[in-house]
């Protein structure tokens, strides 16, 4: 079974109690009666008083399972009551029942129950029993009032998986195909369901190979279908779960479908299903009850990919309006998350026009807080870029995109790229010059730092100009920073300070103290390149002074850090020392001057480790 972990915690919790109560839960398929089965077979001869067993039918699509009386009357029966003695009501069914199985040791096994209420009047309630419930339920109540012991039963781990593709259609052909037979395992979900379905259309078919069924999976189109054998299947049994849900359950799991990724929090959820948030996070409980969605930690809930293929069936019943609330929620948390995490910054962009806020956006504590939600969120709002532009709101996908920038800066070589050209094209299709100068600039700046030079440059020096056109000087300040950069990396330097001595000018005109700052660092810096230390001390000097209550620790340590090595070029070597250390003080201690990003900053973040050369980049 490759249960067998499972099985011993099935075996302590069955003997820790008085009588002993055991429910096992877990979603559809993932082979809560078979343990449940084999480890009563298993334990028989614990129990001479006799096994006795109830389907409870729970998930019958119109809830007509059997009735408590009605199991206990076949219980009865099967402990030698005859028809005739059987009592008229439920209570004297109860008792009865009870009084039979005192000093018994018996098991009562229940399956499929659908709630507490059900399985209640079925208990034994007498020393030396065992009641082994199963249910796609949670069925907390019991654990409440009766003591019983939940035993969550998880998906099979992929070597478990191909056990069980070994144990249908041989050692030889998976031995042969091995790579192929772990990606079946995975495809599955591990479910046993699922694995026991695909091993019997490869046992029905001698000649498919495992590398064509697993190709054949792929196709998200085809997958349940494939899963499925006669009136057996995943659909079919996902579909039961789903019918017994409470109408906010239902709402949410439809809307489901909708969503851009595989993990959401209750925000997500009341954007989805347009419910109050309290609403939607009970909807999610509902949800983690049914185990439709699976818990993580905190606020967080996961939905597995044949549930999350399921619930697309049905995106024809869904409310496609949630689409774009949830894009809404994605944008203003992103944009909550950019003011936390970068104070003093300006907005990269407002919602759109007629767009309405989500009423309850996240609150964030601080940078810490802000980055943490970033880096957690990271596959949804890729995703949102993507799905926004494919659902025609290229105004939402270009705005997701440049609110990503705090994230960018520290991750700048983890594949942004795809979702950045995305939100270009968007923002090209709208012929929004704005929009157009913010994606070229952040764009362009990571190719620069990939080492795309040529690509780089093509968009940034397009960006001033599209910021020009769209009334943006700060927009400018940051399109000519970044092409600077782009320029230094092919050896460019008069290009370069050109462009940083124009930046810094216009920073200055601006009277924004957290852009004039910023621009007087990278100018600083080129100085220092260019062997003009000098000159770099006195910029990085007049940077400090500007706002410093307005300056983030990571920033003025950078200005401090290349402070001190123009002191040290100049040989004022205690200055330079006062520098570093105050540095260090800030976001830890500096690194040698090769090891900053592309011989910029020298310092390393707080929070991440990431080099000081990271905050050249600025996209809002």
């Amino acid at each position: 079974m490759g249960r067998a972990d499972e099985l011993a915690r099935l075996s302590e919790a069955a003997r820790s109690g008085t009588p002993a109560l055991c429910v096992v839960t877990g979603p559809a398929g993932v082979g809560k009666t078979s343990l449940a089965v084999h480890w009563a077979y298993t334990y028989a001869d614990d129990f001479p008083g006799g096994i006795l067993y109830a389907d409870l039918h729970a998930m019958e699509p119109d809830g007509t399972g059997p009735q408590p009386a009605g199991v206990l009357h076949d219980f009865l029966q099967a402990l030698g009551v005859p028809e005739e003695r059987l009592p008229a009501d439920a209570r004297g069914t109860e008792q009865l029942y009870r009084s039979l199985v005192t000093g018994r040791r018996v098991l009562v096994l229940l399956d499929n129950a659908r709630d507490s209420a059900q399985v209640r009047p079925l208990l034994p309630g007498t020393p030396g029993s065992t009641t082994l419930v199963t249910s796609r339920n949670r069925l907390e109540g019991l654990a409440a009032t009766d003591c019983a012991r939940l035993l969550p039963l998880e998906r099979l781990a992929p070597p478990d998986g191909v056990q069980v593709l070994r144990t249908v259609i041989g050692e030889v052909r998976v031995a042969a195909e091995p790579v192929a037979a772990a990606e079946l395992s995975a495809l599955c979900d591990g479910l046993p369901l699922a694995l026991r379905l695909a091993a019997a259309r490869l046992a029905a078919r001698p000649r498919l190979s495992l590398r064509a069924m697993a190709d054949d999976l792929v196709d998200e189109h085809r997958r349940l279908s494939l899963l499925s054998n006669e009136d057996l299947g995943v659909e079919a049994t996902l579909r039961l779960s789903v019918q017994q849900l409470p109408p906010a359950g239902a709402l949410l799991f439809r809307q489901l479908a909708l969503h851009v990724g595989s993990e959401l929090d209750s925000g997500a959820a009341a954007a989805l299903s347009g419910l109050p948030p309290a609403e939607a996070r009970a909807a999610l409980d509902e949800l983690a009850a049914a185990h439709l969605v699976e818990e993580w930690t905190g606020d967080r809930y996961l939905m597995h990919d044949l549930t999350r293929l399921y619930a697309r069936s049905a995106v024809a019943r869904a409310d496609t309006a949630g689409l774009h609330r949830l894009l809404v929620h994605y944008l203003s948390a992103a944009q909550a998350a950019a003011a936390a995490a970068e104070p003093g910054s300006q907005p990269c962009c407002t919602l759109p026009p007629g767009v309405t806020p989500p009423a309850a956006p996240p609150v964030f504590a601080g940078r810490a807080d802000a980055m943490a939600w970033y880096v957690t969120e990271r596959a949804n709002l890729t995703s949102a870029v993507a799905a926004a532009a494919d659902a025609g709101h290229p105004e939402l996908a270009w705005r997701i995109a440049v609110q990503l920038w705090p994230l960018v800066v520290r991750q700048v070589h983890d594949g942004w790229e795809p979702a950045l050209e995305r939100a270009l094209a968007a923002a090209t299709a709208l012929d929004d010059p704005d929009a157009e100068s913010r994606l070229c600039s952040l764009l362009g700046w990571v190719l620069t730092e990939n080492g795309q030079h040529t690509a780089a440059l093509e968009h940034l020096c397009r960006a001033p100009d599209l910021a020009v056109r769209a009334g943006d000087p700060r927009g400018q300040v940051i399109a000519l920073i970044n092409w600077a950069a782009a320029l230094e990396h092919v050896g460019d330097l008069s290009g370069a300070g050109t462009r940083r001595e124009m930046a810094a000018r216009m920073a200055h005109a601006l009277d924004h103290p957290h852009t004039e700052s910023l621009s007087l660092y990278h100018l600083a810096a080129h100085c220092l390149t260019v062997g003009r230390p000098d000159e770099a001390i006195t910029h990085c000097r007049q940077a400090l002074a500007l706002a410093p209550e307005e300056q983030s620790d990571e920033r003025r340590a950078l200005l401090l850090d290349t402070c001190g090595k123009a002191l040290r070029a100049l040989g004022r070597d205690s200055e330079a020392r006062r520098c570093f250390s105050e540095a260090a003080a800030l976001t830890g201690p500096p690194l040698p001057a090769e090891g900053a990003a592309a011989g910029q900053g020298g310092v390393a973040l707080g929070g991440g480790g990431a080099p000081g050369g990271n905050l050249r980049v600025v996209a809002g």
